[in-house]
């Protein structure tokens, strides 16, 4: 009987003896310059300096525009509020011909009592920042997190009133107002005729409910197997986790208030409760132009401030890392 040996293979061979002899390498493909995701201009054409030229070119150029558009005319007004009345009607686009006026800020502060409606503004943001807030998170933690049997139909009510118009509101609102159900007393000319009714908002709670149910639910499984209470988990479980919806909103609603007009002059008739935003149009009329941009200018300083702090929150997702480890 004959015995065939088996054939010499070459290494890296496939089949038993390749497996035994070790893997076969892998040759790499080489990376192609068209992988991935592509713009509109592709990276062969971004070599190509008949390309690449122009269409740098075009980006500055619009960055340019952009910068024009979004930071000019604010430049324009902080330039205004420290420039003669003179000056501005004659040469508006100058650069102070005729010297810098600062009594213009000061005039505007005191003489025109800007003091005290940017007090108010402060107040009635606040309020309705705090209110807000309180009503987006609590109502998101019920809807998300807590999830009782009726929460999808308030849910789905909460949605609905998106596609009301707020004009159609402010009667009845008004008139909720003016004779609130069980207080007994009108709340006209009160902070909280603004402050309660800028926390029926759907969309705050449309927002954070949506934030809430990206939050991973083994966290709360484990609070609840510790024992934690719904509060507590709501306190020191949700709330930490939740910082960049918190930016979003308090963001969004301290903005809100602080350029509403309708409705606080509608609910606000006491001119020294009234804000910025009611008493600056009342007093253009009567008041000195130079004093009136530089009180326009005051009123524009605290969003600006206010975006720049919470940028970061509102711009990122940060504040989610460390919530589950592994």
């Amino acid at each position: 009987m004959t015995v065939t040996s088996p054939a010499r293979q070459a290494p890296g061979a496939a089949g038993p003896a390749g497996a035994a002899g070790g893997a076969r390498p892998v040759r790499k493909r080489k990376a192609s310059q068209f992988d991935g995701s592509r713009g509109f201009v592709s990276d062969q054409d971004w070599r190509n300096p008949r390309v690449s030229v122009p269409m740098k070119l075009l980006h500055w150029t619009l960055l340019a525009l952009l910068l024009v558009v979004g930071i000019g005319p604010m430049l324009l007004l902080a330039k205004y509020a420290i420039t003669p009345t003179q000056d501005i009607i004659r040469t508006p686009l100058a650069v102070f011909p005729h010297g810098v006026r600062w009594e213009n800020v000061t005039e505007a502060w005191n003489d025109v009592q800007i003091s005290r409606y940017f007090l108010n503004t402060i107040w009635l943001a606040a309020g309705s920042w705090f209110v807000q807030l309180l009503v987006a998170t609590t109502g998101g933690f019920v809807l998300s997190v807590l999830r009782p049997a009726w929460a999808k139909i308030v849910h789905g009510l909460v949605i609905a009133t998106l596609f009301v118009p707020s004009v159609v509101l402010l009667v009845p609102l008004y008139l909720t107002i003016l004779n609130p159900p069980g207080v007994g007393t009108s709340l006209i000319n009160s902070f909280f005729a603004v402050w309660l009714p800028s926390g029926a908002s759907a969309f705050n709670v449309v927002i954070v409910t949506r934030f809430f149910d990206s939050l991973p639910r083994e966290v709360f499984e484990a609070a609840k197997v510790d024992g934690a209470s719904s509060f507590r988990l709501f306190w020191s479980v949700v709330l930490p986790m939740s910082k960049p919806i918190l930016g979003v909103v308090s963001v969004f609603a301290a903005i809100a208030s602080w350029k509403d007009f309708l409705w606080p002059m509608l609910v606000l008739k006491d001119q020294a409760k009234q804000p910025l935003s009611v008493r600056l149009p009342a007093i253009a009329q009567q008041t000195d132009l130079g004093v009136f941009l530089a009180s326009l200018a005051i009123s524009t300083l605290i969003p600006v401030v206010f975006f720049l702090i919470f940028q970061r929150l509102f711009l990122s997702s940060a504040g989610l890392g460390g919530a589950v480890k592994g």
